[in-house]
C-alpha cells in the first residue's frame, strides 16, 4: 500500500542544504519504494508570514498544511540548525500542530549544520518536540555538515556515506502496514 508522505523544510532559505537534504530522502525513499504513493511538500518559508507567526489556523495556507500533516503515514522533516537549535521557522510551524498532531505517524528527522558540532541537537532539541506532538515512531535522525553536501551550481552533491546514512534511517521503518484511517477533513482541504 503507498504510504502518504508529508515533507516539511523548516529552511528560510529557498536554496539551502536542509532542502537538499530533504529531496535526497524523498528520491531514496522513491528508489526503495517505487511508487511512493502521494507527496506533498511543505515548504514553511512559502506559508504568509503573518498567518504563520499569528497561529492563524483558518487561513487557506495553514488549514492545506496542516490538513497535509493529518493526512500523512510518514513525515520527513529537514531543518538548519543554528546555534544549537533546529529552525525557529521550523518551531512556528510545528507550534500550529495540535498536542497530538504526529499521533500515529513516522518521522524521519534529517538536519544540517556547519559542522558535527551540532549534531546533537538532532536529539536533544527536536526529537523531544516531535515526540511531545505524538510521533508513534521516530526513526534514526540524519545530520549533514557542510562538507556532506557540497554546494554546485546544479544544487548540493552529497557524500556517498550520506546517501548510506538516510538509506539506513528508511530501513528503519516499521514493516507492518499502516491501519486504514478516514481522511475526509484531509482530503476535503487539500481539494482547495
Amino acid at each position: 500500500m503507498p504510504q502518504h508522505i508529508v515533507a516539511i523544510s523548516g529552511s528560510p532559505q529557498a536554496r539551502s542544504r536542509s532542502t537538499a537534504l530533504l529531496q535526497l530522502a524523498l528520491a531514496r525513499l522513491e528508489q526503495h519504494d517505487g511508487d511512493p504513493g502521494w507527496q506533498h511538500v511543505i515548504h514553511a518559508r512559502e506559508l504568509p508570514a503573518a498567518s504563520l507567526l499569528g497561529a492563524d489556523r483558518e487561513d487557506a495556507d495553514i488549514v492545506a498544511a496542516l490538513a497535509a500533516v493529518q493526512a500523512a503515514d510518514l513525515v520527513v522533516v529537514a531543518t538548519p540548525i543554528y546555534k544549537a537549535a533546529y529552525s525557529g521557522l521550523l518551531k512556528t510551524f510545528l507550534d500550529l500542530l495540535p498536542q497530538d498532531g504526529l499521533r500515529g505517524k513516522t518521522v524521519l528527522p534529517l538536519a544540517t549544520g556547519g559542522s558535527a558540532a551540532h549534531l546533537l541537537a538532532l536529539d536533544y532539541a527536536l526529537r523531544p518536540v516531535l515526540a511531545a506532538l505524538g510521533a508513534r515512531h521516530i526513526l534514526d535522525g540524519v545530520f549533514a555538515t557542510d562538507a556532506q553536501l557540497l554546494s554546485h551550481e546544479t544544487g548540493y552533491l552529497p557524500e556517498p556515506a550520506l546517501v548510506e546514512r538516510i538509506d539506513r534511517a528508511l530501513e528503519g521503518r516499521p514493516v507492518e502496514t499502516p491501519a486504514p484511517r478516514c481522511r475526509p477533513a484531509a482530503a476535503a482541504a487539500l481539494a482547495r
